[in-house]
């Protein structure tokens, strides 16, 4: 039995419940305006995210007929769909539905259902995203007359630049 592990004494797990002293909260990523003249968020619950080795865990809570756009991100990404629907490319992902993004690779446009969608994510290294064909999401939003809006401001831990500006579809990044 080797000796190698990487253990270091006195580190030790985190549990996070809803509602508990270190409970995280949720907050706005992205948003758009409805043809109804309303608005419609992702919301993001961070409960892991850490920058050595850099990696994020989170929640994700989509408004109905919430739209993101094609994008990647810099490390492997993970989501699983745990309750409504979304689209990806088309494609009806449900309840149980696990989708995997190597990376290099890149997946959506995205559309919330009609009820709206919950996920969990991981990605397992850099979690910032890139895209790539913005007249996919330019023309997702014309057909559904949403109007993309600027991105709420976030604070990302250790000094990480705040990238989706720069890829945002009509943003002045």
């Amino acid at each position: 039995m080797s000796n190698d592990a990487p253990r270091i004494d006195g580190l030790t797990h985190t549990i996070i419940r809803p509602g508990g002293d270190n409970d995280v909260p949720w907050i706005a990523v992205r948003s758009q305006r409805n043809p109804d003249g309303t608005e419609s968020h992702v919301w993001e619950r961070w409960v892991a995210f850490s920058v050595e080795p850099l990696y994020l865990a989170l929640f994700a809570r989509w408004d109905p007929g919430m739209i993101v756009r094609r994008h990647g991100h810099h490390s492997p990404h993970t989501l699983t769909v745990l309750a409504g629907e979304l689209t990806c490319d088309d494609e009806l992902c449900g309840v149980g539905t696990h989708l995997e993004l190597p990376y290099g690779a890149a997946f959506g446009p995205f559309v919330a259902g009609h009820a709206g969608v919950e996920l969990y994510e991981v990605m397992m290294g850099d979690p910032r995203s890139w895209s790539d064909e913005p007249e996919a999401m330019r023309r997702i939003l014309a057909e559904r007359r949403v109007e993309q809006l600027p991105d709420p401001p976030i604070e990302l831990p250790a000094g990480l630049d705040d990238l989706r500006g720069v890829f945002s579809v009509g943003g002045s990044g």
